[in-house]
């Protein structure tokens, strides 16, 4: 029991606190009307929760396509993550009058984004510490730090850059660029993946290619804060 409840600890651990400090990270580009902290914590929480969504709907995909995983099962998985990450923001905070700049799209679909990683990286780790790969899964809590949960911030924060870019935009239009974002986000997931199934021994162009998306992020970030009614 003592093994186990340490276990669950450290998985909590690796998975939650990485992904707190990737949020301090990108708090930092809503500096000048900081969103509510109590409401950043519910958002990270709820993607926190939206695992519990996913996975069984990812294990029917899985047991449906005769439990193989071929392109359709990975765009499937890829798809299911992503929009599952957009329909909880939305209901918990894209509604809301709290979303009152562009840029505010931005931070809630990555908040939500991050405690999606952060749940989803600790339940690696448990698996990897519950047999005894201490080691391991330092290091795999490393890689996950610099490639998956980027990956998913990634993903998540172009449908908020969409969304941004027409805040100010007629309904019809903002619908039209959230369902961009929702592909993008879809193809950038998808892409991962299949990268990481065939250059599973280069992990290190993998990861490079994700910093240029932050990069990327950053620049378009900065666009979104100029945007004016």
């Amino acid at each position: 029991m003592n093994l186990s409840f340490n276990t669950i600890i450290f998985s909590l651990l690796g998975g939650i606190l990485p992904a707190l400090l990737w949020l301090w990270f990108w708090l930092k580009e809503d500096r000048l009307h900081p969103e509510p902290k109590s409401r950043i914590l519910i958002v990270f929480l709820v993607g926190m929760a939206s695992v519990f969504l996913v996975l069984p709907l990812e294990k029917f995909v899985f047991l449906a396509t005769s439990s193989s995983i071929s392109l359709f099962t990975i765009i499937m998985w890829a798809g299911i993550e992503e929009v599952t990450k957009y329909i909880v923001a939305y209901f918990s905070v894209l509604r809301k009058k709290v979303v009152d700049e562009p840029i505010d799209t931005i931070i809630y679909m990555i908040t939500v984004a991050l405690g999606f990683s952060a749940l989803e990286n600790a339940l690696f780790l448990f698996n990897i510490i519950d047999n005894g790969l201490f080691v391991q899964s330092i290091i795999t809590g490393n890689s996950r730090f610099l490639g998956a949960t980027l990956l998913h911030v990634a993903s998540s924060a172009s449908i908020g850059v969409m969304m941004g870019l027409s805040y100010y935009k007629k309904p019809i239009a903002r619908k039209v660029y959230i369902f961009v974002g929702i592909v993008i986000s879809i193809l950038l997931h998808t892409t991962f993946n299949l990268l990481i199934i065939e250059l599973e021994n280069n992990l290190f162009f993998i990861f490079a290619g994700i910093w240029v998306l932050i990069v990327l992020l950053i620049v378009l970030i900065e666009k979104v804060k100029k945007i004016n009614s």
